[in-house]
């Protein structure tokens, strides 16, 4: 009985115990049950809240860019868009066969869409068009609302108001390169409507004109179409920034250009603001802001005008005369007198080989003044070499040539060519020779200058001052420190290129201004671009005009005005113009009387550019009546007599 009851409570003990244990097991289940209840709730409804609510980026808005006066040079224009998100639509073809009834889209167009879809991830999103107009923007939110992926949007896009003419100066914008995305991760550069500067201006102060991106909580549902707008923080704008240059005389200048190859640069002396960065012709930046059709990217490609090149600071041109002036303050440096004379009977020989001057019989014996008016090579290869190209080299290069200026927010600025010994052994592994010196002398041979360089040049030899040239107006400029050359030098110079213009035996004339009581000072060039051999010269160098257009000389002028306060500099370029004086010229003294008199300056370009379109005419007229000839002759009969002449007796 005993042992029974023992044996009674040691059970009883034991399954108070395992019950104890089954009881505790099951509060812990159903503890960690409930917990796991009510976070995945959480996390389920967190998961909900972000499959209901997105978060999108809003690009921003890209700064303005101003002139001088506050006019826009680049502004933002609204627009609508269509975007697509391609991992919500679907049949990708199809998406974009839907959206071209509405939104025109071209083969080449489609197949670059296509292309860039394959590198998206997740959610990412193609910009099908940014420009579609509001029809296009209403037709899609209305007939295709039910489209997967689909996003018209409301968006900006970069506006040029002064159209090609400021291309190459202020450049343009476009999207970010893969490469540019891997270096910065930034996720705003995955953003189908954000765009970066490309060119110019707009390339060099992107940082500054880009601003602050904005954010949009939006509620989405399962297809990713948004419903509505919950929340949102705005995008800040990015900077806007005022230049120093002067739309209205840039615009000016281009069209009295017209279809010129040609550049114009003009600096304020004492500033050293820029006021015109002209290269024509060039392009629609409106155009390049968006997606290049190849067609026209072909067609510009292979224009023999380089409408994609900024000729004003890349271009590189050999100067011809316009660096008579470099040479002869290198010679004043040197000692020599302006008074000592050369005689020029039309050549120079050295051991055999004689070097020409553009005048046949020669100038006669010149002192330096006339020797730059009359532009005689003779005096300027005796001078060179009395004094070695060394001298002519340092002036050059304190003239501000073979510099790239860049503190001016502009990438790609060259530096061109100031040849000198060192130079040539480095380069070609040769000594310099005789030769060598007497082509630099004139501007020509391995020497290449930029327009940019040579208006600083100009703007240097006028002040006597290291002009510094600048695009920001709104940084205040710096005194610009003297020039270590001897005022009375610089005077022998200015006075030389003032009668070059003013004098009566001046090669540019044509450059004289129609405003009383201010002069232009300057000087001409004209730079071969082909080989003139000895051949030639005995037979008789052929005419500019007998040439095809590549193969005609360039024209070239520097100036500056007024002669007794130089207040501003010029230097314009007109590729294969022939000559300085006739090409060249007339455009630097059109940009001074803009400055100086406005009204008599728009008089000049209504008449010039009438001229223009009669002889346009003209030629059309002459090429008609060519073709209509042709055509009656191919038609006439072999055995027709031919037609009687003006006021002969029929028979």
């Amino acid at each position: 009985m005993h042992a029974s009851r023992l044996q009674q409570l040691i059970f009883e003990r034991r399954a108070l115990l395992l019950a104890g244990a089954q009881l505790l097991a099951g509060g812990v289940l159903l503890g960690r049950m409930g917990w796991l209840a009510v976070s995945e709730r959480e996390a389920l409804s967190a998961a909900a809240e972000r499959n209901r609510v997105a978060l999108r980026l809003v690009p921003p808005r890209r700064g303005l860019l101003v002139d001088a006066a506050g006019l826009p040079l680049a502004e933002n224009r609204p627009a609508y868009g269509v975007e697509l998100v391609p991992s919500l639509a679907g049949d990708l073809e199809a998406a974009l066969d839907r959206i071209a009834r509405l939104v025109p889209l071209s083969a080449e167009e489609r197949a670059e869409l296509l292309d860039s879809a394959k590198s998206l991830r997740g959610s990412g999103t193609l910009r099908i068009a940014s420009d579609i107009g509001w029809d296009a923007y209403a037709a899609l939110n209305v007939e295709l609302a039910d489209m997967d992926g689909l996003q018209p949007v409301r968006t900006y896009v970069r506006h040029y108001p002064g159209g090609a003419a400021f291309a190459h100066a202020l450049g343009y914008v476009g999207k970010p390169t893969r490469e540019q995305w891997q270096e910065s991760r930034d996720p705003l550069y995955l953003h189908p409507g954000f765009r970066v500067g490309k060119d110019g201006v707009e390339r060099g102060l992107d940082q500054r004109l880009r601003g602050t991106p904005g954010v949009e909580r939006v509620e989405v549902n399962a297809r990713g179409r948004i419903l509505r707008q919950l929340d949102s923080r705005p995008d800040t704008p990015g900077e806007t920034v005022r230049l120093t240059i002067d739309r209205g005389l840039q615009q000016h200048l281009a069209a009295f250009l017209g279809d010129e190859s040609a550049s114009v640069v003009v600096i304020d002396c004492q500033t050293g603001g820029i006021t015109c960065l002209l290269s024509v012709p060039a392009f629609d930046p409106d155009i390049f802001s968006n997606r290049i059709p190849s067609a026209l990217w072909r067609q510009l490609q292979e224009d023999d005008h380089k409408p994609l090149l900024p000729k004003a600071t890349q271009g590189l041109y050999v100067p011809g005369s316009t660096f008579k002036t470099v040479t002869a303050l290198a010679a004043l440096a040197e000692g020599v007198p302006p008074t000592d004379t050369v005689h020029c009977p039309g050549r120079y020989t050295v051991g055999g080989r004689s070097w020409h001057c553009h005048k046949r019989s020669g100038h006669g014996t010149v002192a330096m003044e006339r020797a730059i008016a009359a532009s005689c090579n003779v005096f300027f290869y005796a001078t060179a070499r009395r004094i070695g190209n060394q001298a002519v080299a340092d002036m050059a290069r304190t003239l501000g040539l073979g510099q790239t200026f860049d503190q001016l927010p502009i990438p790609s600025l060259r530096a061109g060519i100031v040849p000198d010994a060192a130079w040539k052994a480095k380069r070609f592994g040769e000594d310099w020779t005789v030769a060598d010196t007497l082509n630099t002398a004139i501007g020509q041979g391995s020497l290449f200058v930029s327009p940019l360089q040579l208006a600083v040049m100009t703007a240097r030899i006028a002040t006597g001052q290291i002009v510094e040239p600048r695009l920001l107006a709104d940084a205040p400029p710096a005194a610009f420190p003297p020039l270590a050359i001897r005022p009375d030098w610089l005077g022998v110079v200015r006075q030389g290129m003032r009668e070059v213009v003013n004098g009566p035996g001046g090669t540019a004339r044509s450059a004289r201004l129609p405003i009383p009581g201010i002069e232009l000072a300057g000087k001409t060039g004209t730079a071969q671009v082909r080989i003139i051999t000895a051949a030639e010269r005995r037979r008789g160098v052929r005419r500019n005009e007998s040439l095809p257009w590549r193969l005609r000389d360039h024209g070239l002028f520097i100036g500056f005005a007024p002669v007794d306060q130089p207040r501003y500099a010029v230097a314009v370029v007109v590729e294969h113009g022939m000559s300085g004086s006739r090409a060249a010229a007339p455009v630097a003294r059109q940009a001074m009387t803009y400055i100086y008199d406005r009204d008599r300056a728009e008089t000049d370009l209504e008449k010039r550019v009438g001229e223009r379109e009669r002889r346009r005419r003209a030629t059309e007229d002459a090429a008609r009546r060519a073709a209509a000839e042709a055509a009656a002759a191919a038609a006439a009969p072999p055995s027709a007599a031919p037609a009687p002449s003006a006021g002969a007796p029929a028979r």
